[in-house]
């Protein structure tokens, strides 16, 4: 009996000890953002173009990230709001129509994870940190490990990145919530 359940922990080990691809279910992906708008908290959305992304669950240090937002095609919440952050003085999307993010170093444990990576926005890179955490999804047995969900925030200073237009009206904090349903 002891050395069936060994065997089987081994085997388990074994499986999870290599990195592997997992595709993004865009339909059910979301990337939201939050923006201070003249003292009011204001929402929108950012597809997500295309997403390579290699996970190791035993050492989640190995995995990898990268992921392209389709910024021509966000939302801010309002008409007036969108067509100015795709604007010249925001986004710029008539001449930097994605986002880009790829991770450099994954720190932590796969519920609290540390992912640190180079965010390029209007040609303007810069190193971010988001928090993270890996989650089953709803419907699925603990040791079914082939649907799973990310959910990653942080915030950024979009001024570092050249969006300083309307300085005014938007506050310069932009804060990101993305969940990620991902499956191999």
């Amino acid at each position: 009996m002891i050395r069936l359940a060994l065997a089987l922990a081994l085997i388990a080990t074994q499986a999870l000890a290599a990195p592997e691809a997992y595709r993004l279910d865009t339909a059910r992906s979301v990337v939201a953002f939050t923006y201070d708008l003249a003292g009011n908290a204001s929402r929108g959305t950012m597809p997500i173009a295309s997403a390579d992304m290699v996970l190791d669950l035993a050492t989640p240090a190995q995995s990898r990230v990268t992921v392209t937002l389709d910024a021509g095609a966000a939302r801010a919440g309002f008409i007036l709001a969108t067509q100015a952050m795709k604007g010249p003085q925001g986004l710029d999307t008539a001449h930097h129509p994605m986002i880009t993010f790829r991770s450099t170093r994954i720190t932590g444990t796969l519920s609290k994870a540390r992912v640190e990576g180079l965010l390029t926005v209007r040609g303007t890179t810069r190193e971010v940190t988001l928090q993270a955490g890996l989650y089953r999804q709803r419907g699925t047995t603990p040791e079914d490990l082939t649907r799973l969900t990310v959910l990653l925030t942080g915030q950024i200073d979009r001024h570092a990145f050249g969006v300083t237009g309307f300085p005014d009206l938007v506050g310069p904090t932009i804060g990101l919530r993305i969940v990620a349903r991902i499956e191999r």
